[in-house]
């Protein structure tokens, strides 16, 4: 095991000053930059680009028997001649949908009464499937049978997962990721970074073991690939493909769309991992309700004693973690075909779709809250993941149940080997 990084160069309080300060600037102008980036990219787009499409489709060429408005180019008038005429036949007489017995009628009983109307031989294929000799589910299958799905008329299935995307996920799960941000920004600005309340002591804890590390590193970048891969093919061509054009933005949507294949197994893996690793660590128990009571003391006050995680970790690892991850892995595995033996059909992929993109949001919106507090939003919380080693002070002031089982011998404070060493350890002045 390689050995901690040792200074070998003094380092002086105002270099050490000069090198926080930089950092902070650095990470605030980081995060002002991501933040109007997804603000104009989720806010402004989903809603509006959805609404400027309804409001003035495209207009299609004109075609014959189609008459056009003078004073309304967009409406189209199909006179009832001109569809007979194209069918070669006569028009339709009036009248003939109150015969007995005309929703009963075949295709052939139709073309007597009102010929051109074909309407019974797609009622029949979707309500029965042909013969196909392609060896996939439901091959012969042509129209998907009615279905609902939340935010969808009762329609055919893929009308339905249709409107379920376009009308629910997209501006829903657009307005909760700004929403999320929004929030953060704004309790940034009033509270601002929780600082130490003490000097730090220059003894360190370790925190995290260079495997827990590893794994944490892996899960958390294989996350931000999806993420974005993900955020691109849900919300890209509302705001990209104007700006991208057709080519280029077909290029880029279909390499993260692949990449978004291929990381997804590595990040359901390393999930598996990281679930069995701090889950013990993670059960709830009856002080977690007296954090959860008083809010971690987040919003005035002095913060509640915790054990090594908080309340408020252990429900980003139960709720965020592992049953949003859980979801989110387990449908993406079906959306990628790589569960054997399932039945891949066109409802299954749907729902499979459905349930991706939900669980897929609110992980991540619960992920900026996650990334906020572990960086920018608390002073010295990224260390422990950084370096594996907190200071005493910060222990005692965030994991103070933590510290006092380390001190009584409950908890090893050096869990990784005795020849792994802490970081030389540099008093840090108060600013």
């Amino acid at each position: 095991m390689s050995r901690p990084f040792r200074s070998r160069r003094p380092v002086t309080a105002s270099t050490l000053c000069s090198a926080r300060l930089g950092h902070a600037f650095a990470a605030g102008v980081s995060f002002v930059a991501l933040f109007a980036v997804l603000w104009s990219v989720l806010l402004l787009s989903p809603t509006r680009a959805w609404a400027q499409a309804v409001a003035n489709p495209v207009p299609m060429p004109p075609t014959p028997g189609v008459l056009q408005s003078s004073t309304q180019p967009a409406i189209q008038v199909v006179t009832q001649a001109a569809t007979g005429q194209l069918a070669g036949q006569p028009a339709a007489p009036s009248g003939a949908d109150t015969l007995a017995g005309y929703a009963q009628q075949n295709n052939g009983q139709r073309e007597q009464v009102q010929p051109g109307n074909n309407a019974p031989m797609w009622r029949a294929l979707k309500q029965q499937s042909g013969f196909s000799s392609l060896p996939a589910p439901e091959a012969g299958v042509l129209i998907q049978p009615q279905a609902r799905y939340p935010g969808s008329d009762f329609t055919t299935a893929g009308e339905a997962w249709r409107q379920a995307r376009n009308l629910l996920l997209i501006p829903v799960g657009g307005w909760i990721l700004i929403l999320v941000l929004a929030g953060i920004g704004v309790f940034y600005a009033v509270k601002g970074q929780i600082r130490l309340h003490q000097r730090p002591t220059g003894r360190k804890i370790e925190r995290f073991t260079p495997f827990e590390r590893f794994m944490h590193w892996t899960l958390a970048y294989s996350f931000i690939a999806l993420a974005v891969s993900g955020v691109v093919m849900m919300f890209g061509k509302f705001v990209l493909l104007p700006v991208l054009g057709l080519s280029l933005f077909g290029w880029l949507s279909y390499a993260l769309k692949t990449l978004h294949n291929f990381v997804g197994p590595l990040f359901g893996i390393a999930l598996v991992i990281v679930l069995l690793t701090f889950v013990r660590d993670n059960l709830p128990n009856r002080r977690d309700l007296a954090w959860l009571a008083q809010g971690g003391g987040m919003f005035g006050g002095a913060e509640v004693p915790a054990a090594r995680f908080n309340a408020g970790e252990k429900i980003w690892f139960w709720l965020g973690v592992l049953t949003l991850g859980l979801i989110a892995v387990g449908s993406g595995l079906v959306l990628d075909r790589l569960v054997p033996g399932f039945a891949y059909t066109r409802g299954a992929m749907q729902v499979a779709e459905i349930m991706h993109a939900s669980a897929t949001v609110v992980l991540l919106a619960m992920a900026f809250g996650h990334i906020y507090i572990g960086t920018v939003g608390t002073e010295g919380a990224i260390d422990g993941m950084r370096t594996g080693y907190v200071d005493e002070a910060w222990a005692r002031q965030h994991h103070a149940l933590w510290l006092d089982d380390i001190k009584s011998g409950k908890i090893p404070a050096q869990r990784s080997g005795a020849k792994a060493q802490a970081p030389i350890a540099v008093a840090k002045p108060k600013i």
